[in-house]
């Protein structure tokens, strides 16, 4: 056990734990890089360069930050409350906008910028540099709000902040890794099995074995296994371990205009990881160790802007597992380690060399875990009433999953009606019974899945909101979160019609001629606002507010 000795005191700052809570920190990390690079790579053709060599160094350079201030605030806090089992506030990356912004900014920004005329490897940068941006605003946002956080829980019920992460939890981190785990079910449900049995059921492993190092090593061998056997097709592995500081650039700024396009989905990240800081720092205080709320948030912001300034693509947060690294026995060496080893992976590239080295199979149960971990607490952190506006938030998350599916078909039938414009008549013919099936009535739906889609997040906490005030009998507060509604839909910042999710000004867009307009959409919330308004004043409405006042 190492211990810090100031004036008498002995903080113990290491011990065996920390090798539990290492493990567990660093791999949830490493888990979010690798999907991150998988992502952008595998799903949207992205130039591996630029995500190994660019994002990378950045994105590992904020953690390094991070954890290294959280690292110092447990010191500065053993030191102020004379107590030698401080544990350090654990940082890593916020994995549902890790993959929220690689499947929602950068990857559509990279699609924009080829669509325009560049290049792979051009609009690689251009994308990259969108990413860039994107992270300097939420880093922004995130530095003004930790001056504000309170203010901005109690604007927002609790229903429409978590349930709105929980449908991240469930559609990006749920559903989507689950596509991995199956794409290789033996190894896959081996590595998610140990996920449940110990961090679900929270059942001891043998000999106190850590449960996610022990999960992807087991899902990681049994898959290794299988490709010897040539059962699984052996992975493509280019190792390249290569230098690249994560210097500071204004290369944002290329990228700027493009990231407020995209500021829909940012911003409500930002605002969910200054809420779970708040929510962390609380949980933390329970457990023993009273940080200070806004320096919390302050650590989090600067990790953000370091990563930002240098080349990052995703946004660091404070985990919620601070209890759970405590029980482990972790102090502040988990953190220290934990931070030394991602940034020096992001610097010296061997973060790049595991991304391509460790099977997708094996790290998908850790995000599954944590988007069930994610929409357990949502249920379990807002009051047992508000449980239909948690899956009310959830529910707009299933329209973008179904969009991120089919973007990629629709693109296919697109270029399909183009070649049958230039086909012969018998061609054609034979065509015609596909393409009948995309027609009218498909493009209808699929329109209205788009504007459900896009701005999914904001949509998600307008919906959790209103429902838990209607269930408080708060008639005018949830009518005015149908005014807020109908304006942030009639700008494109929810519900936006456009197939990127781009805001407008509603006279300058052009109308899809199937699927909602701006119009009808702000119409159809500011009905509904008005409808809520002329019910309250009923006789029904002013028994309900009174049972609830005595219940």
């Amino acid at each position: 056990m190492k211990t810090q000795h100031v004036d008498g005191f002995a903080y113990r700052w290491l011990g065996i734990g920390d090798l539990n809570a290492f493990f567990g920190l660093m791999l949830d990390n490493v888990t979010n890089l690798v999907f991150l690079a998988q992502i952008l790579i595998l799903v949207f053709q992205f130039p591996a360069d630029i995500v190994y060599t660019k994002m990378f160094p950045g994105t590992a350079f904020g953690v390094l930050v991070g954890d290294l201030i959280y690292t110092w605030m447990a010191f500065r806090l053993a030191r102020r409350t004379q107590n030698p089992n401080v544990t350090a506030m654990p940082l890593g990356l916020d994995s549902p906008s890790t993959i929220g912004i690689a499947f929602a900014v950068i990857g559509p920004a990279f699609i924009a910028a080829k669509s325009g005329g560049l290049t792979p490897d051009a609009a690689g940068i251009a994308a990259w540099k969108v990413g860039m941006a994107t992270m300097v605003i939420i880093g922004i946002v995130k530095f003004i709000l930790s001056f504000f956080g309170h203010i901005v829980e109690k604007l927002i019920p609790e229903a429409g902040l978590l349930g709105s992460l929980a449908g991240v939890g469930i559609a990006l981190l749920g559903l989507l890794p689950l596509e991995h785990v199956f794409g290789t079910p033996i190894a896959g449900l081996a590595a998610l099995g140990i996920i449940i049995y110990a961090l679900v059921a929270k059942i001891r492993l043998p000999f106190g074995l850590p449960s996610v190092f022990l999960s992807v090593v087991a899902g990681s061998i049994v898959y290794y296994v299988l490709v010897a056997l040539g059962f699984v097709h052996a992975p493509v592995i280019t190792p390249k371990l290569a230098l690249a500081l994560p210097l500071p650039t204004l290369e944002f700024i290329g990228g700027f205009k493009e990231a407020l396009v995209y500021l829909p989905i940012a911003i409500p990240f930002a605002l969910l990881t200054v809420i779970g800081g708040i929510n962390v720092t609380a949980s933390a205080r329970l457990a023993g160790d009273s940080y200070r709320t806004q320096s919390v948030l302050l650590a989090e912001a600067v990790a953000t802007l370091a990563a930002g300034l240098t080349g990052g693509v995703a946004q660091s947060t404070p985990y919620i597992g601070h209890p759970a690294y405590k029980a482990m026995g972790g102090r502040a060496a988990y953190t220290l380690a934990t931070g030394l080893f991602i940034g020096l992976g992001g610097i010296l590239g061997f973060i790049g060399l595991l991304a391509q080295v460790l099977p997708q199979a094996a790290l998908a149960p850790i995000l599954i875990f944590v988007g069930l971990d994610i929409v357990e607490q949502s249920y379990h952190a807002t009051p047992k009433r508000h449980a239909t506006a948690v899956t009310m938030a959830i529910l707009p998350a299933m329209p973008y999953l179904a969009k991120i599916k089919m973007l990629a078909l629709v693109a296919q039938v697109q270029i399909l009606f183009g070649a049958l414009t230039k086909a012969s008549p018998e061609t054609a013919a034979k065509l015609k019974p596909t393409l009948d099936f995309f027609g009218p009535a498909f493009q209808d739906s699929w329109f209205t899945i788009v504007a459900l889609a896009n701005g999914f997040i904001i949509t998600a906490m307008i919906w959790g909101a209103f429902t838990a005030k209607l269930i408080d009998r708060q008639f005018l507060r949830a009518a005015a979160y149908l005014v807020a509604g109908a304006v942030l839909s009639l700008f494109g910042l929810m519900h936006s019609i456009k197939i990127d999710g781009d805001m407008y000004l509603p006279w300058n867009v052009t109308l899809n001629p199937a699927g909602p307009t701006p119009y009808t959409i702000a119409a159809a919330y500011l009905t509904l606002a008005v409808i809520v308004i002329i019910f309250s004043f009923s006789q029904g409405a002013k028994k309900a507010v009174e049972e609830f006042r005595q219940s």
